[in-house]
């Protein structure tokens, strides 16, 4: 279970407001998650980025390798809210709701995992991943010709020039 937990309970921020940031950093490693909330300007970065540095203290305390650590999730829930009444005109009130958040954030460790690819004589684990090279130079036949019938044939004398935009007609 290489796994270190941080919860963060009764935040003052409504939970709609700091999902944006939650979701900003799912799935990022951990040096990449804190600087996207370095670069954020959101009111809910300070006590995520606490909560991401609290995460990484339980990840040392649980003996995880710093370096492959990542935001393996994130979640906010709602918290409890407070129930207030703001004075209106003519004696009335109008109720306001303060809502918070709870925050869990779990960090897990990053496994370098060896791809093996079938052969026959077993499975050998792959080196490198080569890219597919798209055919640039040859075209086949059918396609020219498909391409040829799609376009409607001219009649000799017609106007063979591709209109361009004029402001003004000449």
């Amino acid at each position: 279970m290489n796994e270190a937990k941080a919860i963060l309970k009764n935040l003052d921020i409504a939970p709609r407001k700091v999902r944006l940031v939650a979701n900003l950093i799912r799935g990022l490693a951990v040096n990449e998650a804190l600087a996207q909330l370095e670069m954020s300007s959101l009111r809910s970065t300070g006590p995520i980025k606490k909560l991401v540095y609290s995460a990484i203290a339980n990840a040392k305390n649980a003996h995880l390798d710093e370096s492959k650590l990542y935001v393996k999730t994130i979640y906010v829930d709602k918290g409890i809210m407070l129930k207030r009444y703001l004075p209106r005109a003519q004696g009335r009130a109008t109720p306001l709701q303060k809502k918070r958040s709870h925050i869990t954030l779990v960090l897990g460790e990053k496994e370098q995992k060896q791809r093996f690819v079938l052969h026959r004589h077993g499975a050998k684990p792959k080196t490198a991943v080569k890219p597919k090279e798209e055919k640039v130079g040859k075209v086949k036949q059918s396609e020219v010709k498909e391409k040829a019938e799609a376009k409607p044939r001219e009649e000799k004398g017609a106007k063979t020039t591709r209109r361009v935009f004029r402001r003004k007609a000449i």
